[in-house]
């Protein structure tokens, strides 16, 4: 193999030094580029665009064009974020919600009118719950600001923090928001024309007023219910109710800017204490709808303590013994148990049938789709809009609801037991006072209609006591056996009955072949003597028994109130002593003992 010429070494080769000559020279063009690197450093980060404000587009989402910064010493002014706007850097997401940051968030939005605008614009941040202040600056200079404690003022009344402002065509200016909260920082922020803007403020505050109306409607019934029917389950849903509604006031800025303005107590405290009056609730009003069966119950219990816990965690934080911090971390601990706990007992209701269960698990449904979406909007997975921002609450309401549900379920369930026990009550009454062969009033029964009947006798109102033995029934009995007498009893009780007056006498059966009827209202003896005799003629005809035609009479024995006694027992024993002469007499007689002495009429 021929070696190369330029690696011979006894000869040199003729390019060699036009070749080093070369290296040198990029060499050198190399050092002098990196020292003029070094004199000039790197050009900026290239300006966000502003946004750009047309009548042609009356409202925009601010978060197209909005840059950060945050302030961990929390002393930084609008003077010095307007000479650090170089260093603001783009949200990891656009979606209007950037968590929770102990640190102030400085927000920056640039803004250009290109045409002069008809109207003044508005910033609308469309969440209460944090502090705000808003700067508009031109040429690093701040024109107009707007701070927490002035946040509605002016032409703008509405509930969140907002400022109008006027623009120069052509003139770029910066829109400085600085942002505060001791929770999620969620920030739907929109630049509009003020009729708009505020046009949608209120319909903001009427969704509100719509809401919270039907919460202390809510209220209302479930209080007025507990004070009539002293049902604990109302008292427990106004709980919850009220610790909702509360939550809510304060949480949509209602409370802050309408109910209770410059309440620093309320501010801070108030959407807390709520929360926790509406958990506590929620444990109540679980355990009392599910374990009504079983108030002693494990689950029963549990309810009732983790109620007892939350009731101290809340009187604590109004009485200053709980921070904030450890009060909003053991809501986010706690507040799923009351659902959690109670899933296996709405289960059981559920097989069971009892729509309470699936109610209640359509309820915490709801409620866990709304909850996710807040969380979702907390960590900035969904963007802050109308629907996310009030999820929690749309969720709170039918959750309400679903609750109220329950209540009526339960009230219903209540009222059938009632009337289930008043059936088992009067079917009681029925067997103590009835005899089971005929279906007739028994000897309490008489007496117990005996002495009703005789706290309204009068001499123009006389009260008969029919007592009547049959005549012939034994020799049928012991001919026939024992059923058939037992056909012919309950045929003669039947007799009977077609042969008074049924809403005024009572037909009874006292033993045996023995009966007794009450006759009320009568209005003389005679009249008392002529239903007797009307008794006797009834049993003339024999009582057919299927292929059987069986003839039986009567002897009967009668008193009258108040002419031969006023007391039950003692016309009963008068009654009875007629009836036992008529029967030494000749049987098939209707006698009466009146004074003491007894008299036979025949009919």
């Amino acid at each position: 193999m021929k070696p190369l010429p330029c690696a011979l070494p006894t000869r040199p080769w003729p390019g060699r030094a036009r070749c080093g000559t070369a290296g040198a020279l990029l060499r050198l063009l190399a050092f002098l580029a990196f020292l003029a690197l070094l004199a000039h450093p790197a050009p900026a980060r290239a300006a966000t665009p502003p946004l750009l404000l047309t009548h042609e587009r009356p409202q925009l989402n601010a978060w197209d064009t909005i840059t950060l910064q945050a302030d961990p010493t929390d002393a930084l002014s609008a003077e010095d974020m307007l000479r650090r706007l170089d260093q603001f850097e783009p949200p990891a997401r656009r979606g209007g919600s950037l968590g929770v940051h102990k640190a102030a968030m400085w927000l920056h939005i640039p803004l250009l009118a290109p045409k002069a605008l008809p109207t003044p614009w508005v910033i609308d941040i469309g969440y209460s719950s944090l502090q705000a202040d808003i700067y508009l600056a031109r040429g690093g200079r701040v024109l107009q600001q707007v701070r927490s404690g002035q946040l509605g003022a002016g032409d703008l009344d509405i509930r969140t923090p907002a400022m109008a402002f006027h623009l120069e065509p052509g003139q770029a200016y910066d829109l400085l928001v600085r942002v505060r909260a001791t929770g999620p920082l969620i920030l739907p922020i929109t630049l509009g024309e003020m009729p708009r803007q505020i046009h949608q403020a209120l319909r903001e505050q009427m969704l509100q007023g719509l809401l919270n109306g039907l919460a202390f409607c809510l209220l209302a019934y479930s209080l007025v219910q507990w004070v009539t029917q002293r049902e604990h389950l109302f008292g427990f849903y106004a709980l919850v109710v009220l610790g909702s509604a509360g939550f809510s006031l304060q949480f949509f800025g209602i409370g802050d800017r309408f109910l209770w303005p410059g309440n620093l107590w309320m501010a801070r405290y108030g959407g807390l204490t709520a929360g926790l009056v509406a958990l506590a609730g929620s444990f109540l009003f679980l355990g009392a709808a599910l374990a009504d069966a079983a108030p002693r119950s494990r689950y029963a219990r549990t309810m009732r303590a983790g109620a007892a816990v939350t009731a101290l965690v809340c009187a604590g934080v109004v009485l200053g013994g709980v921070s904030v911090p450890i009060a909003i971390a053991y809501m986010s601990l706690v507040s799923p148990l009351p659902s959690l706990l109670s899933v296996p007992a709405a289960l059981v209701h559920v097989r069971r049938g009892n729509p309470i269960g699936s109610t209640l698990l359509l309820a915490w449904v709801a409620y866990g789709v709304a909850a996710a979406v807040m969380v979702c909007l907390v960590q900035g997975w969904v963007p802050a809009n109308f629907w996310t921002v009030h999820s929690f609450q749309f969720g709170a309401t039918l959750d309400m609801l679903l609750f109220l549900r329950v209540m009526g379920l339960r009230a219903k369930a209540i009222r059938l037991q009632a009337q289930e026990a008043l059936r088992e009550r009067d079917l009681m009454h029925s067997l103590a006072h009835s005899d089971p062969l005929t279906g007739l009033s028994n000897r309490r029964g008489l007496q117990h209609a005996l002495r009703a009947a005789l706290e309204s006798c009068a001499p123009g109102h006389l009260v008969a006591v029919y007592l009547m033995d049959l005549d012939g029934f034994k020799p049928v009995n012991d001919s026939y056996g024992h059923d058939v007498g037992d056909d012919l009893l309950v045929a003669v009780g039947h007799r009977l009955q077609a042969n008074v007056r049924h809403t005024t006498d009572v037909v009874a059966r006292l033993g045996g072949d023995e009966f007794i009827i009450m006759a009320c209202h009568l209005e003389t003896p005679e009249v008392a003597d002529e239903l007797g005799r009307a008794l006797l003629r009834a049993f003339d005809q024999p009582f057919t028994l299927g292929p059987l035609h069986l003839k039986v009479g009567l002897t009967i024995g009668y008193a009258l109130a108040p002419l031969d006694s006023g007391e039950p027992q003692g016309l009963i024993r008068l009654a009875d002593a007629a009836m036992y002469a008529g029967k030494q007499s000749g049987k098939h007689s209707l006698r009466r003992a009146a004074s003491g002495s007894a008299r036979l009429l025949t009919p």
